[in-house]
């Protein structure tokens, strides 16, 4: 796909006339997705729907951190059946931290992809409205090098901004 691009480029530069026509843009999504507005509501959002869930695995953390200081510091005077004991809490403890810690990630990172998706749709839409309205022939979201002449990042995050969610 890229050589065909690539060749149609060239094919069109070999023309005086078509490369004297031929429109280029550039979109750096990562910007897009870091400072256009609703890709900054939809991290909030996510943050928001996530804040107890952190605050509990920080609450689970500071147990663990408080049992394992204990087993240290009194490991050595505890009756083996009561060492025995906390060490197997702290050990059940900790795994069920650990589970619960890689179910807030997936399940933080799947709201993440689903929320970027929708953000990228949105932005895609808009780039095509910029596309057609000020007649681009091609617009690249990823590219090695783009030069700032051709970089309309600034103006899809406007028009995102501009633009209600549903359109």
């Amino acid at each position: 796909m890229k050589r065909i691009v690539f060749a149609a480029l060239i094919a069109m530069a070999g023309s005086t006339a078509a490369a004297a026509d031929f429109k280029i843009g550039f979109v750096n999504t990562e910007r897009v997705f870091r400072d256009a507005a609703p890709a900054v509501r939809a991290q909030k959002k996510i943050e928001q729907e996530f804040a107890k869930r952190d605050q509990e695995m920080q609450k689970m953390a500071e147990q663990i951190r408080k049992l394992q200081e204990s087993l240290e510091k009194n490991a050595v005077t505890m009756p083996e059946t009561e060492r025995r004991n906390k060490e197997r809490e702290f050990s059940d403890l900790n795994k069920d931290f650990q589970r619960k810690q890689r179910e807030f990630r997936e399940d933080l990172n799947q709201r993440r992809n689903e929320e970027l998706a929708a953000v990228l749709e949105r932005a895609n839409r808009t780039i095509k409205t910029i596309a057609e309205a000020e007649k681009y022939d091609i617009i690249f979201q990823e590219a090695v090098y783009a030069s700032p002449r051709i970089d309309i990042t600034d103006k899809v995050i406007k028009a995102l901004e501009d633009k209600p969610a549903g359109k």
